[in-house]
């Protein structure tokens, strides 16, 4: 029996959406900033060690009387550079007689002057640290001369006239002497180890794609004891709404929304490349989706096996088309509202949808935007009545004319998730049909409708669709999974097994469920086979189990697990003791039950039996009274009516269970950790009636109570020559605060 959660029920809250799009930085934009200071660096350099380039990269005349300093003395002396203090020829030149007239050539020598002079002071009084500025600058170095200088900077700024030279005189050198050296790992120079020029001519040539390449490849009514047994498998409601865009978005077979590919670079990579070009390239490369933990070690639909251009040309099919003709005219308006619900602004975003609706009442996409903002809002405030508007804005979305086959499939596929949301299955079984109806060929759309006939116990609904899948697609691992559950649901169980286990093995979305896992185990044990523990094993890690014994599936975290308890550890200790006390009364009604022959016990109908008779007769069912059935044992209601721990527990029951001899219960699991189950003793074989509990078995005693947690495995055996009777109490897990005991949903 599939649970549902709707708004104000004890489900866990919406999950907020977080777009892509508002993130604040792109990998583009740090290249760009690692890029920048690396120029400003080259061209500081340059200024300190001529001490007269000015900023635009004009060097001051060089005439007889404002002498120079060679580039190749300021390389071979660069403290005679920094810290000399310039005294003769100052700047008087031939004009010695320092007479009142001056020429227009005299005042541009005084500004050249001032110029050298200011550059002298500043280096002189050490305004500025040049030492520790060159010397964080070394790591720049690019002709290997141990410090920064002209010649760095203008390998760096790609003038490589210069280097080419030195790379001819050396190669020159070696020719005349005769020597020969090996390049090889160890070496240092700057050929062997690259330098940031490298790259940057690296990323100017084909190679570059080359380099990528190799980077990117490094890269209700029913007996709930074991309720767990008959559960009809939902796949998770989707709480993100869908946001597709036509121009940044995408959608699968699915219909769930695709984001732009992104790359995946190794730090390496992203610590060596300063080139926004190479970050555009490394952008081009999808990141390969996520799958689950033993899934497909080998991935052949990566760009690694294809061309990035088909890549490119596929990822453009998919792109839906949402926006009609007349869609298209008002895009801009649509996209400002879409853009407030993408950043949170729900109330904002659905006022601005509201009015493109008024105003443009035939627009699809205008009035899709509308219901999801409402969907938004409904999650915001948890409001079922929000998301039942919702609900309607997307059946009128999908019933405009002129809407695309894409619109059309995500508003209707929405609805339908919805509607499954508020427990409203046969609504969702009809959009599901209409889908179907629409879109003959999506499988994905079938299998959903299966679901939709498995909720609402139209197994053979289901099954026809899933036969329909599977003759189609044979592979498919979710219509799989789902039909070897109704195989198993039909008691064949050895014909179950190979579709739920292929199903699991497949790991396509949808399969990955603790129900599967359960039912796959339970099968498995139930033909003798051992491996079921490794299923059981593997559900654990996936986190659908609390332990391998442990298999319950509703359950709340943090509750003290444990398969036997004593009555003090429960904390029930009144109760245990009415009970003991009044076993005789409690068996003497139920014995006179049995006499009636009225059919008041029912036969166990969860196929948990291998072989025998288990008879049932329910009291409460999910914290309330069930029928009239305390009008035949008055006085065990009375007496139980002062426990409201066990009346109110809705995850639990009360009843009498009688068993016939020859009676096999199979290795079974309660469906939640949330109760504690109590057997009182009434009338009990002496030799041949056991129960087991994880690897503990126990057998009654009469008028004595035995006490366990059910969500772990346990087993019965009634191998006596007469009836076993026992009364069934269960009770709210002691640490359960009151607050849980009242919000729980029933089971």
């Amino acid at each position: 029996m599939q649970r549902y959660r709707r708004y104000g029920a004890s489900s866990s809250a919406p999950v907020e959406e977080v777009h892509a799009e508002d993130e604040v930085s792109t990998e583009e934009e740090v290249f760009e900033q690692d890029t920048e200071p690396l120029v400003e660096g080259g061209g500081q350099a340059e200024v300190q060690q001529t001490g007269g380039v000015t900023k635009d990269g004009v060097q001051p005349m060089k005439d007889d009387l404002t002498p120079a300093v060679s580039e190749t003395e300021a390389k071979n002396h660069p403290v005679e550079s920094k810290n000399g203090k310039r005294t003769e020829g100052g700047g008087g030149g031939g004009d010695t007689g320092g007479g009142p007239k001056y020429s227009m050539f005299t005042w541009l020598v005084v500004l050249a002057l001032l110029g050298v002079w200011s550059s002298v002071a500043v280096v002189y009084f050490d305004i500025v640290d040049y030492d520790s500025v060159i010397g964080k600058l070394t790591a720049y170095d690019a002709d290997g001369d141990g410090d920064f200088d002209v010649e760095d900077a203008k390998v760096l700024l790609g003038l490589k006239a210069e280097r080419q030279e030195q790379e001819a005189e050396s190669s020159q050198h070696v020719t005349e002497t005769g020597s020969e050296q090996a390049v090889g790992p160890e070496s240092t120079s700057p050929d062997a180890t690259g330098s940031v020029a490298d790259f940057l001519t690296l990323n100017s040539f084909p190679e570059r794609e080359a380099l990528l390449l190799q980077d990117g490849a490094d890269s209700g009514s029913q007996d709930v004891e074991s309720e767990i047994q008959a559960a009809v498998s939902l796949p998770p409601v989707l709480d993100n709404s869908f946001v597709p865009e036509e121009e940044t978005d995408s959608i699968d077979t699915t219909g769930v929304l695709l984001k732009d590919p992104t790359t995946q670079g190794s730090v390496a990579e992203s610590e060596r490349l300063t080139s926004s070009t190479l970050t555009d390239e490394a952008e081009k490369q999808p990141e390969p989706p996520a799958t689950a933990e033993p899934q497909m070690e080998t991935r052949p639909d990566t760009p690694e096996t294809r061309p990035q251009e088909k890549l490119k040309e596929k990822m453009k099919k998919k792109k839906p088309k949402l926006f009609n003709k007349f869609d298209k005219s008002i895009k801009t308006e649509i996209d400002a509202a879409e853009k407030l619900r993408k950043k949170g602004k729900v109330e904002e975003a659905l006022k601005a949808f509201e009015q493109l609706v008024q105003q443009y009442p035939h627009s699809p996409r205008a009035r899709y935007g509308k219901a999801q903002a409402e969907d938004d809002l409904a999650e915001k405030l948890r409001s079922n009545d929000m998301l039942q508007r919702a609900i309607t804005s997307y059946r009128e979305a999908a019933e405009l004319p002129d809407v695309t086959s894409d619109l059309l499939r995500a508003a209707l596929k929405r609805r339908a998730e919805r509607q499954q949301f508020l427990g409203r299955i046969r609504g969702s079984l009809a959009t599901l049909e209409k889908l179907v109806q629409v879109f003959p060929d999506d499988i994905s759309l079938k299998n959903d409708l299966g679901v939709a006939h498995l909720l609402i116990g139209d197994n053979k609904g289901a099954k026809k669709v899933y036969e329909e899948v599977l003759a189609a697609a044979p592979a498919d691992g979710f219509a799989k999974v789902h039909y070897g559950f109704i195989l198993k649901s039909e008691n064949k169980i050895a014909e179950s097994i190979p579709y739920l286990r292929e199903g699991l093995e497949s790991g396509e979305p949808g399969t990955d469920d603790g129900r599967f896992y359960f039912h796959l185990g339970d099968a498995l044990q139930r033909v003798g086979d051992d491996s079921a523990y490794d299923w059981y094993e593997l559900g654990h890690k996936r986190g659908h189990f609390a332990s391998v014994w442990q298999r319950s599936l509703y359950n709340v975290d943090g509750l003290r697990a444990q398969p036997w308890w004593t009555a003090k550890e429960t904390g029930y200790t009144d109760l245990v003791k009415m009970l003991e006390r009044n076993w005789k009364t409690i068996r003497d009604e139920a014995l006179a039950m049995m006499d009636q022959n009225t059919g008041v016990f029912m036969p166990e109908e969860e196929n948990l039996r291998e072989r025998g008779e288990w008879g049932q007769y329910t009291l409460w069912q999910q914290g309330k009274k069930v029928g009239n059935s305390c009008q035949g044992v008055p006085k065990t209601c009375s007496l139980m009516e002062r426990y409201p721990e066990a009346t109110g527990c809705k995850r639990g029951q009360i009843k009498f269970s009688v068993m016939q001899p020859g009676t096999h219960v199979w290795p079974h699991t309660g469906p939640t950790n949330c109760r504690l189950r109590m057997h009182l003793g009434l009338v009990i074989p002496k030799h041949g009636c056991r129960i087991r509990c994880t690897n503990q078995t126990r057998e009654w005693e009469e008028g004595k109570v035995l006490i366990f947690d059910d969500s772990f495995e346990h087993e019965v055996w009634q191998e006596a020559d007469s009836f076993r009777l026992i009364f069934i109490v269960d009770v709210w897990h002691p640490e359960l605060t009151p607050y849980q005991r009242q919000t729980l949903s029933p089971i």
